[in-house]
């Protein structure tokens, strides 16, 4: 491994958190000097120190095996597909999604691609979407095409709008993932999708819920939707889904969930 790597991804990421050297230095309890040295080549880190620095920095895990590999130690965290889940995780998954029916909720992954959904949710795509339901599997996809659910989505400027600032914010916090600047291009090249879009408006605020009404029909459901990621789960994989709820917000949504279960 060339040892310029290291050094480079370790500036790389404490740039990237807007941090000097002496405030990392502080925030993992080492010294200024040997964080300097580490970025300049020259100290070697231990794998502690890397794993250190790296939990001081908020790295993802996919991203702190890439550091240690570059550092010449082994990755420290599985990176197993989302689609591989581990029995056990699959079995929670899996009683979330049954406790939440009739109402839905589904898991993606950190590209927004639908990994698992419950019965709730399919029933909700079938009735906006009809057969057209399984022809796009990206969440975010689904929400901006014209042709998909973006027509059933009541004030879909600001909910889009939110969501892709949610995604913009990502992609500058992960700039080594060519999966969201794709999609990020993909949705921007969408019909009706304003041009000034493409800026990140970073002054919005970045929030866990949302409010999403649906239209199916003559009939609209309203939505409060919280997403949920597994915290500290030393799974690359795993780290990076996220499952979506919907909860309804009064009594007209609930009976319409209940009647599409029947």
């Amino acid at each position: 491994m060339n040892g310029a790597v290291f050094p480079a991804l370790l500036r790389y990421w404490r740039n990237a958190r807007g941090l000097s050297q002496l405030d990392l230095a502080v925030a993992a309890d080492v010294s200024p000097k040997h964080v300097s040295f580490l970025e300049t080549g020259r100290a070697k880190p231990s794998r502690e120190m890397v794993l250190r620095l790296a939990a001081t920095l908020g790295v993802p895990l996919r991203d702190q095996n890439a550091l240690l590999v570059a550092a010449g130690f082994a990755e420290a965290f599985t990176e197993r597909d989302p689609h591989g889940i581990d029995p056990t995780v699959r079995r929670a998954l899996d009683r979330m999604m049954a406790h939440h029916e009739p109402f839905p909720l589904i898991v993606l992954d950190h590209h927004y691609d639908l990994v698992l959904a419950n019965r709730g949710a399919m029933r909700m795509l079938l009735a906006a979407l009809g057969p057209r339901a399984a022809a796009e599997r990206n969440a975010m996809v689904l929400l901006f095409d014209p042709e998909l659910l973006r027509p059933h989505v009541l004030d879909w400027e600001p909910v889009a709008r939110r969501m892709l600032v949610r995604l913009q914010r990502e992609a500058l916090d992960h700039r080594r993932d060519d999966g969201l600047s794709r999609l990020l291009s993909r949705l921007c090249a969408l019909p009706g999708v304003p041009a000034d879009w493409r800026a990140p408006d970073l002054a919005l605020p970045s929030e866990a819920t949302l409010h999403l009404r649906l239209r199916l029909g003559d009939e609209v459901l309203a939505f409060l939707t919280t997403l949920t990621v597994f915290q500290a789960p030393q799974n690359a994989g795993l780290e990076e889904l996220r499952i979506e709820s919907y909860y309804p917000l009064d009594d007209a949504t609930e009976a319409i969930c209940r009647r599409l279960a029947q």
